[in-house]
């Protein structure tokens, strides 16, 4: 009984700096981490389940055409208007996701500074690859 306790005790020793190494480890998995400008890739999504609140920074007209499910529309040109419904969305165990059209799109990056800036939510990441990546998903 006292050998199994031992190495009970050495495998936590070693347990607890592996595991923060795994996730401060310059060279983990892109996927898991977000950029410096908080992007992230859609597989990176995956591991946070359901508590996401997608948020597609398009313009109306291309919203209401074709979104993620379950996303909310905010976008700058009707801010004002858009943000009670995005507030309304969103709980407070979420993470907020912004997406535009494409990777060359500017408006999720644009989008995503203003909820950080002007409301209390901080926990904000930009979808790399926009719409088209999560089209692009669903053809797999």
């Amino acid at each position: 009984m006292n050998l199994v306790r031992r190495i009970s005790g050495l495998l936590l020793v070693a347990l607890v700096p592996a595991i923060f190494s795994g996730f401060l480890h310059p060279k983990r998995a892109a996927w898991i981490k977000p950029d410096a400008d908080n992007g992230i890739e859609l597989a990176g999504t995956r591991q946070w389940g359901t508590d996401i609140l997608w948020v597609d920074a398009r313009p109306r007209t291309d919203f209401e055409r074709a979104h993620i499910p379950g996303a909310v529309n905010l976008n700058e040109d009707e801010w004002e208007q858009l943000l009670d419904g995005f507030l309304d969305a969103w709980k407070r165990n979420f993470r907020v996701v912004v997406y535009c059209s494409s990777a060359s799109c500017d408006a999720s990056h644009e989008v995503a500074k203003r909820i950080k800036s002007e409301t209390p939510i901080t926990d904000v990441y930009v979808l790399k690859g926009g719409w088209e990546s999560w089209q692009a998903a669903q053809k797999r």
